[in-house]
């Protein structure tokens, strides 16, 4: 067996182990008072929302407000989903990540898009080796501002950017990712 056959499957177990972490975590920031229901995020402007945060971006199974998703396929398309979004996040990633750094990358790209997390100042961290600081810069800037808090109101600012609003619930989120991404990082 080659050297590079056995990281492969390091990179399968990590991503299984990394889902379960994943999806334990969501658990805390997306129930929604009845998860199986389908609804139109006010966050995200609307965006079809079911489950814990399954969105149109995650999968491909038609996300209809109003619909009604049994436990079962919740539980399916999220694992699916969760897996999906972290090969994205993997694919951007230059060393292989302790499992607490993908797991909380993940929640991150889950959240914010794989895109979004892949051009992040946390990637520059982790590709450079760095898992501590990428995780710190999940929620703040190495300026100290919190970082990744904040939506889109719907309004553009005189200067053609578009206006945004703070969210503590995001705040909160976003230092729960960072703790959980440090506690996981070999002493």
């Amino acid at each position: 067996m080659t050297d590079r056959s056995n990281a492969i499957k390091a990179g399968a177990g990590l991503l299984a182990a990394a889902a379960l972490a994943t999806a334990t975590f969501l658990t805390n920031w997306e129930p929604g008072k009845d998860p199986g229901l389908v609804y139109a995020d006010k966050l995200a402007n609307g965006l079809p929302t079911v489950c814990k945060g399954i969105t149109k971006h995650v999968t491909t199974t038609p996300v209809v407000v109003g619909e009604r998703w049994s436990p079962e396929k919740c539980q399916a398309e999220e694992l699916a989903a969760i897996g999906k979004v972290q090969a994205a996040v993997l694919r951007c990633m230059r060393r292989e990540p302790p499992l607490s750094v993908l797991a909380m990358a993940t929640s991150h790209a889950w959240n914010n898009g794989a895109g979004n997390t892949c051009a992040s100042q946390a990637m520059v961290a982790w590709n450079a080796g760095d898992w501590a600081l990428g995780c710190q810069r999940l929620s703040v800037s190495d300026g100290g501002s919190l970082v990744w808090s904040y939506v889109r109101t719907g309004r553009t600012l005189p200067d053609g950017k578009p206006e945004m609003r703070f969210v503590q619930g995001l705040a909160n989120r976003r230092a729960a990712e960072t703790t959980n991404c440090l506690e996981g990082l070999p002493k």
